[in-house]
């Protein structure tokens, strides 16, 4: 019986307590806001993939020439390996057959890729040079993880000062004398930036052995956004 009549009891306060909710008021004197900083900083990570493709009439063969072009290509990237600095890893293997137009097979075809990447951008470029049994299939430069969460830091701070300073003014310009924060985002993201000329996908080059690839990293936007409301008071 006693707990037949709590539950009733807490089902009266639940009915009561969302009858108030429904007839309070809407807040008043709240203003929504934005406010939004940015940095322009190096891109700091350079990222080098090489690859190469090799066809047959035999799977194993073909199989094997991209395991040894692959295999020499590492070993030579792997004496300029530094961690943070220049990292080695394989990329996408792959070996597919070609048919006639019967259906039959007439042959393989298979591709694989090395990639290289860091912030010791000189060593890498010099490094392409170096690798003769794969080609420059790709190059793109990007902001590495630790330069944009030094920077963020920054710019989230940049962009509060400015959604404070709003805060302030339309605050002031309504005729209050401030306000209170009532909820706050605060995001950031890196973008683009300048864009940079970069090798297309499937476009292979090889460099000679004294000629490094000539690399020029650019500028990536960091940009920080606040959104909220502020009670005028």
């Amino acid at each position: 019986m006693k707990s037949k009549a709590l539950a009733r009891a807490l089902g009266v306060a639940a009915l009561s307590g969302s009858a108030m909710a429904q007839t309070l008021p809407p807040p008043q004197n709240v203003a929504s806001l934005s406010a939004t900083a940015s940095l322009e900083v190096p891109k700091d990570w350079l990222t080098v993939v090489f690859s190469t493709t090799r066809e047959g009439a035999d799977a194993a063969l073909v199989q094997s020439q991209l395991k040894q072009a692959l295999d020499v290509a590492l070993n030579e990237a792997k004496k300029a390996a530094k961690p943070g600095q220049v990292e080695v890893q394989t990329g996408g293997f792959s070996l597919s057959p070609r048919y006639t137009p019967k259906g039959g097979i007439s042959g393989w075809q298979g591709s694989t890729e090395l990639v290289v990447e860091g912030r010791d951008t000189q060593a890498i470029a010099a490094l392409t040079s170096k690798v003769q049994t794969l080609t420059i299939a790709r190059v793109g430069f990007s902001l590495s993880r630790e330069a944009r969460q030094k920077v963020e830091g920054d710019v989230a701070a940049m962009a509060i000062e400015r959604f404070r300073a709003r805060a302030d003014a339309v605050s002031k310009q309504f005729g209050f004398a401030g306000y209170t924060v009532r909820e706050v985002n605060v995001s950031a993201e890196a973008g683009v930036g300048i864009p940079q000329p970069m090798l297309r996908q499937g476009m292979a080059v090889s460099m000679s052995v004294d000629a490094g690839l000539p690399v020029e990293g650019g500028k990536a936007t960091v940009t920080a956004s606040v959104n909220g409301s502020v009670q005028m008071k």
